[in-house]
């Protein structure tokens, strides 16, 4: 798969739908995202080990970060091994602006 994603409407895919877009997601100490929005697409982010800090907020294991429409947030990761799972609804092709 790619960058962890595994079900959406993209190859490869283990479950080609426009429903949801889901991915598992591993990250180094000092990955990061700049500040992005979606303007359809909930995004759901749960932390399962590691930790992160989106928009100056520090998360870690069993938090789950809720971005509505039209949120911004960006991405850091705070140590090694970060795992997160990210979930995407529905999933809608082009739906991500760089803020």
């Amino acid at each position: 798969m790619v960058k962890g994603w595994f079900v959406g409407n993209f190859t490869p895919t283990v479950l080609s739908t426009n429903d949801v877009e889901i991915a598992v997601k591993r990250y180094k100490k000092g990955d990061y995202e700049a500040a992005h929005t979606h303007k359809i697409a909930t995004e759901i982010t749960v932390i399962t080990s590691g930790r992160v800090k989106m928009n100056g907020i520090e998360y870690g294991p069993d938090d789950i970060i809720v971005m509505e429409p039209y949120e911004t947030t960006d991405f850091e990761c705070l140590e090694d091994n970060t795992v997160n799972v990210v979930i995407k609804h529905p999933g809608v092709k082009n739906d991500k602006y760089w803020a």
